[in-house]
């Protein structure tokens, strides 16, 4: 690790406060004009760090960049092992598109890619997906050998369960979940997942998952595309919140990837029912260039959503769309 990161690692962990350049110096056994030189750069990299006389740096708490330093100190025991595996970049195309490049390459499971923003952000079916600065795009490479799910349904279903977690660790909020992927608070959507797999071809089983994750942070209704400005909203919409997209990259992380025993697959179903915001009500089924009315009624053991049209016939889905 370069002397510019591990000074920002201490830093980010007691940001708000300050250390003296001789104690930076003295913990990283180098000079204190080496600690002078990489606060400078790191203020050219955008990073508020104050020099107050006779007390030292300090990162500002209105620092609002994510870095591998800013996550860590917010990653769990268990966590730690894939800081070294986080990749972070200020623009990407997609992440996903990077992280199923870098999945074909042969990159370990925890591979992690985070973006400030996205240019052409997709979601399911192709769609655009808006990404711009100021939210968290993230893509999170997973190896089934590690995460043993028999139904591919299951980490989709074990990711939006880890989002609404996350979210609500770090906002006191209650997002719920709208079949299949998406996340909502307040009857609005802040959240997609996007999950795509590849199977071995000798085998039929998978070889790897890429899981992508896009959530509006704090971007403000007027900010978004007129088409979206009645149905997204964010996390946090009428302020900001420096440096809460560094801890809630560690939440997500800590849920997806910092487990002992991987989640059984009846316990994540029994999580994602439960956070289910359609359960009971009249929907709008979109499949097959068709649309039916129906009321949703559960979820079976795999994530497939089991719905009663008007004429009294179940149907369970296990693809398509709906509208509440």
């Amino acid at each position: 690790m370069s002397t510019k990161n591990r000074i920002l690692e201490l830093l980010e962990r007691q940001r708000g406060e300050s250390i003296s350049g001789e104690h930076l110096a003295g913990l990283l056994n180098i000079s204190r004009n080496a600690v002078w030189k990489a606060v400078k750069e790191l203020q050219k990299d955008g990073y508020n760090i104050v020099a107050v006389t006779n007390k030292g740096y300090c990162l500002s708490d209105e620092n609002d960049i994510i870095s591998v330093q800013g996550i860590k100190p917010f990653l769990s025991d268990k966590s730690q092992p894939y800081a070294d595996k986080i990749q972070i970049y200020k623009s990407l195309e997609s992440t996903n598109k990077t992280a199923k490049e870098m999945a074909v390459a042969g990159a370990e499971h925890g591979t992690v890619i985070i973006s400030d923003r996205q240019t052409k952000g997709r979601g399911r079916y192709s769609r655009n997906f808006f990404s711009p600065a100021g939210g968290l795009y993230m893509s999170i490479i997973l190896r089934p050998e590690v995460l043993h799910f028999e139904n591919p349904t299951s980490v989709t279903a074990f990711a939006a369960v880890s989002v609404c977690e996350a979210i609500e660790s770090i906002s006191k909020k209650e997002p719920e979940i709208k079949w299949v992927n998406d996340i909502f608070i307040d009857g609005k959507k802040v959240c997609g997942i996007l999950t795509e797999a590849v199977t071995d071809f000798e085998s039929g089983g998978l070889e790897w998952v890429v899981l992508g994750i896009g959530i509006n942070v704090y971007t403000r209704k007027e900010e978004f595309p007129i088409d979206l400005q009645a149905t997204a909203t964010s996390i946090y919409p009428d302020e900001n919140m420096p440096g809460v997209r560094n801890k809630l990259s560690a939440e997500i992380i800590n849920r997806i990837l910092g487990f002992g025993t991987p989640p059984s697959e009846a316990e994540i179903f029994e999580k994602y029912k439960k956070r289910l915001m359609i359960l009971g009500k009249k929907i709008t089924v979109i499949q097959n260039q068709a649309e039916y009315k129906a009321t949703a009624t559960d979820v079976d053991s795999v994530g497939h959503l089991i719905v009663k049209k008007e004429n009294g016939e179940i149907i369970t889905l296990s693809s398509g769309e709906i509208r509440i």
